[in-house]
């Protein structure tokens, strides 16, 4: 796994000059949900420090021996029943998509004094199984997020519908972000993250190309 790490940094690293982009302009993000520790310890070992998961208590029994010197970014849907705990554990939270979360979110934050970089989920491809904020309301959201909630916007997130070429996608995420002035973009993933990162993709989501398929526990 080792490796297939820095097969990843390394594509990375060329994805970036290729774009003519400085070198280290883009973060991976090790998508290490549902991976057991066996597969992650040594991508660890190898100096990965930014890691993705895609459920709070799931993230919380795995890393909370392992803490130390780690960033997280919670990169699943965020139920407001478990934002105490996001907020506590997590130093990036991906998945902001919505009016009651965000404010969930605010109080939150007010209460523990702790403020995890946040970033806005937009459903880019318009999917309706997909979560995110539809991309006409995006503006809008962005607008409610920051004056009425005084939450501190960091970027925007998104995953392209699997079937479509990504790259009118992402182009279409950074048009929001640059308008509404947000410097951060996370996306890609295994699968085009190099064409992301031609888009302007500041940090990409790689999970199956470093860890191998993902192992699901039983229903």
């Amino acid at each position: 796994m080792s490796h297939a790490l820095a097969s990843i940094r390394s594509r990375i690293a060329a994805a970036e000059t290729t774009a003519g982009r400085a070198a280290g302009s883009v973060t991976l993000v090790a998508v290490s949900k549902t991976q057991p520790w066996d597969h992650i310890a040594p991508v660890l070992a190898a100096g990965q420090r930014v890691f993705g998961e895609n459920r709070v208590q799931e993230a919380m029994e795995r890393w909370t021996p392992h803490r130390q010197d780690v960033e997280l970014h919670l990169i699943g849907p965020l139920q407001t029943n478990k934002v105490r705990d996001a907020v506590a554990f997590f130093d990036v939270i991906e998945t902001v998509d919505r009016e009651k979360l965000a404010r969930a979110l605010a109080g939150e934050i007010a209460r523990q004094g702790k403020a995890p970089r946040l970033y806005i989920q937009v459903n880019i491809g318009e999917e309706p199984q997909k979560a995110g904020i539809a991309p006409a309301e995006a503006d809008g959201f962005i607008a409610l997020c920051r004056d009425q909630l005084g939450l501190a916007l960091e970027g925007l997130m998104c995953i392209p519908p699997a079937d479509d070429d990504p790259a009118p996608h992402f182009a279409r995420l950074r048009a929001i972000a640059d308008r509404n002035g947000l410097a951060k973009l996370s996306m890609g993933m295994s699968d085009d993250f190099e064409i992301a990162v031609r888009e302007g993709a500041t940090s990409v989501r790689v999970g199956s190309a470093i860890f191998g398929s993902r192992t699901y526990p039983p229903a």
